[in-house]
C-alpha cells in the first residue's frame, strides 16, 4: 500500500474512521478463541453505507484486500487477517442505527454494526423482540451474524439468520451497492442474491444494513431444567413437546460434564436439581397470543407424562424471571467455561434431529477409545439437530503440541462420522480460515467448484476477505 492510498483513506474516513496504530488495532487482530493471529496495515471504520462503498472502491482500484469485521466473536477465524499484514481491517461497528418505524408491520431496519443485545433491549422497550439469541449477544453484531448465517438457541421455532433477513443492503467487491431492503414475500426475478450474501462470510459483499423480521413480545413463558439418562430420552421428550403444538421455542441439551465445568469456572452458579444426572435439557415454552395455552401448564403436563413413562428422572420449573435467567446462564456459559477448562477441539456439527442421540453416543465412544485420555462433550441445540461436539485434551498435555499431533486426526474422525450420518461439518459457525482443510475433505467437488466460480465472478481480484471460506490459492481437495 502506498502512502497516497493511506492519505486518500485517511481523508475520506477522518480520525474516527482511520487508524494505523498497532495498539489500537491489537484487540481485533486475533480470533475470539485466541488461536489465530494476524497483522493489518490499517483499520478502517466507515460511518455509513456511502462511506463504506467509497472505501471499497478505493481499495479495489489499488487491489488492497479488506477483512470485514463486526464484533469479532466468530468461531472459525473468518474475520482474522493474515500474517503478512497486506490487508486492512474494515470494521462495520460504526453502522449502528436502528429504525423501528415499521415495527407494527413486523420489521426493524438496522445497521450492520448494531450489537445483538442492544437490538434486543431496543425492541423490548417498544413491545417487540428479535427471536435470535446466543452467548455472544453482548458483542456480536447484526452484520456478522448475517455474514455467518448465525443460529443460536431459538432456531428450533424461528430459523437462523437467513430465515429472519427480510431485506438487505450490501457493498459488493467493486464498491457498488446492492440494495434490496424491501421485505417482499414473493420475488422471482432470478437468482436469490440476498440469500447468497447471507452466510457468505464477507467474501462476496459487506453487509451494511438489514431489514429483519421481528415478533411480538412474549406474553409469558416457562422454562424447565430436566435431568435424564441420555440423549435418546431427550429426543423422546422433544417429540412430546412438539406433539402439543408449536409453543416450544428452545430445547438445549448438555451433559453433566458440561454442567460440572460451568459450576467450577463461572462464579455464583449452582446445580438446579438436588441430585446430578448424566444429561440435562433446558426447555422453554412461550405464549405470544392470549389465545395460546398457558406455558407453565403445558410444560407441567409434558413433564408429568414423561416422569410417568420414565423418560425424565427429575425436573424443576423456574418460578420467576430471575430463576429463568439463572437456568439459561448455565447453558450460555458452557463455551466460556470450556475455554477456561483447558485445551479442546471444538466441532460445530449438524445431523438429522432423529439421528442425533445415536451420533452423540457412537462418536463419543469412538473418539475416547481411539485417543486415550480424551473426553468427548456434546451440547447445544438438539431441537434443530446441531450440537457443539468438543473433545477435551488429556490432563497435563502441552496444548500446542497436542493440537499439532492430534488435532487433524481427531477432527477427521469426528467429521468422517458426520458424513456417515449425512450431516454437515459446520452448522452455524461458518468455515472461515479454520475449517478450509475440513471443507476440502468433506464437501463434494461440485459444491467446491460452484463456490469458487461464484467468488471469481463477483470478486475476480479477491479483494473481500481473501483466504476465508474460499482458499486464496484455490482448492486442494483431500480425500
Amino acid at each position: 500500500m502506498t502512502a497516497s492510498i493511506e492519505t486518500e483513506l485517511s481523508q475520506l474516513l477522518g480520525s474516527r474512521g482511520f487508524t494505523a496504530d498497532q495498539t489500537t488495532m491489537a484487540p481485533w487482530l486475533s480470533d475470539w478463541r485466541g488461536r489465530y493471529h494476524g497483522l493489518a496495515r490499517a483499520m478502517l471504520s466507515p460511518a455509513d453505507s456511502a462511506q463504506l462503498a467509497e472505501t471499497v472502491r478505493i481499495c479495489a482500484r489499488h487491489r488492497v484486500p479488506l477483512i470485514p469485521q463486526g464484533g469479532n466473536t466468530g468461531m472459525a477465524a473468518g474475520a482474522t487477517p493474515g500474517a503478512d499484514g497486506s490487508a486492512m481491517l474494515l470494521s462495520t461497528r460504526r453502522l449502528d442505527t436502528i429504525d423501528d418505524s415499521r415495527a407494527a408491520d413486523g420489521f426493524v431496519e438496522c445497521g450492520a454494526g448494531v450489537v445483538l443485545e442492544r437490538l434486543h433491549d431496543h425492541l423490548a422497550a417498544i413491545g417487540y423482540r428479535f427471536p435470535l439469541s446466543l452467548g455472544a449477544k453482548g458483542s456480536a453484531t447484526i452484520g456478522g451474524l448475517i455474514s455467518t448465517n448465525a443460529g443460536g438457541t431459538q432456531v428450533l421455532k424461528h430459523g437462523n439468520m437467513r430465515a429472519l433477513v427480510a431485506g438487505l443492503e450490501a457493498v459488493l467487491p467493486d464498491g457498488s451497492i446492492f440494495d434490496e431492503r424491501a421485505p417482499l414475500k414473493k420475488d422471482n426475478r432470478g437468482y436469490a442474491l440476498r440469500d447468497l450474501l447471507v452466510g457468505s462470510e464477507g467474501t462476496l459483499g459487506i453487509v451494511t444494513r438489514a431489514v429483519l423480521a421481528i415478533s411480538p413480545a412474549i406474553i409469558d413463558s416457562a422454562t424447565a431444567w430436566v435431568g435424564l439418562a441420555g440423549p435418546d430420552d431427550a429426543y423422546r421428550l422433544l417429540r412430546s413437546f412438539q406433539l402439543r403444538g408449536d409453543q416450544l421455542e428452545q430445547f438445549e441439551i448438555l451433559p453433566d460434564l458440561a454442567l460440572d465445568s460451568v459450576l467450577a469456572h463461572v462464579p455464583e452458579t449452582r446445580a438446579p436439581l438436588a441430585e446430578r444426572h448424566a444429561w440435562y435439557i433446558v426447555a422453554e415454552v412461550v405464549r405470544e397470543s392470549p389465545a395460546g395455552p398457558d406455558p407453565r401448564e403445558l410444560i407441567e403436563a409434558v413433564l408429568a407424562q414423561a416422569l410417568d413413562e420414565g423418560v425424565v428422572e427429575d425436573a424443576t420449573i423456574a418460578s420467576s424471571k430471575r430463576e429463568e435467567a439463572e437456568l439459561w446462564r448455565l447453558r450460555e456459559s458452557i463455551s466460556e467455561s470450556e475455554r477456561a477448562h483447558g485445551p479442546a477441539l471444538q466441532h460445530d456439527i449438524s445431523v438429522p434431529v432423529a439421528e442425533m442421540a445415536r451420533f452423540i453416543a457412537e462418536t463419543s465412544t469412538l473418539v475416547e477409545n481411539s485417543f486415550a485420555g480424551t473426553r468427548a462433550l456434546a451440547f447445544g441445540h438438539l431441537g434443530d439437530g446441531n450440537v457443539h461436539f468438543h473433545v477435551r485434551a488429556p490432563k497435563g498435555v502441552n496444548s500446542e503440541r497436542w493440537y499439532a499431533e492430534f488435532g487433524e486426526r481427531i477432527s477427521d474422525l469426528v467429521y468422517d462420522t458426520v458424513d456417515r450420518f449425512s450431516g454437515s461439518i459446520s452448522a452455524e459457525h461458518g468455515i472461515g480460515r479454520a475449517k478450509l482443510r475440513d471443507l476440502s475433505r468433506h464437501a463434494s467437488p461440485v459444491r467446491l467448484a460452484t463456490m469458487a466460480a461464484i467468488k471469481r465472478a463477483l470478486d475476480p481480484d479477491n479483494i473481500l476477505n481473501p483466504g476465508a471460506l474460499i482458499p486464496a490459492g484455490g482448492w486442494t481437495v483431500a480425500r
